[in-house]
């Protein structure tokens, strides 16, 4: 049997452009901890929560339809390996359908077998299955929902 890694799809009446820019205002869905750039290739941010902190380039975009974060660096404290998300990535895969939109988060390298799995299935099902679903749909989100030092 393989592993699936962890994915979240939300759905909202809003235009492909729209769902794509807010996905990379990240400091609107995510966290207020963020610092850089989230729009283009090339660029890099990091996510904060206290010591947890997470490094992301932008290794991919095709306008509208596809984003991929890289994680170049991370301190998870509370992991046996701090660095587990190093190396793995976020893909956004947007799609429209009959002027709703739909958008597939896939974490790859976030499996059930890591000993993070549990944890950030719980963040991210808040975090893209609320908080940015809530962007999308009154132009507010919910960041930082537990944004502590763990």
């Amino acid at each position: 049997m393989t592993h699936q890694n962890y994915t979240k799809t939300i759905t909202a009446k809003i235009p492909s452009s729209e769902a794509a820019n807010k996905i990379s205002r990240v400091s609107d869905w995510w966290t207020k901890g963020f610092k850089g750039a989230s729009q283009k290739i090339g660029d890099s941010f990091t996510v904060n929560f206290g010591d947890t902190f997470v490094d992301f380039t932008i290794a991919e975009v095709v306008p509208e339809k596809k984003i991929v974060w890289r994680v170049t660096n991370s301190n998870l404290p509370w992991l046996k390996d701090k660095t587990e998300w190093n190396n793995t990535q976020v893909v956004w895969e947007i799609s429209t359908d009959n002027k709703t939109t739909n958008v597939r988060m896939t974490h790859v390298g976030l499996v059930p077998t890591v000993e993070c799995y549990e944890n950030c299935e719980e963040g991210w099902n808040f975090f893209v299955g609320e908080s940015l679903l809530k962007l999308f749909t009154d132009n507010k989100g919910l960041p930082d929902r537990k944004a502590k030092k763990r």
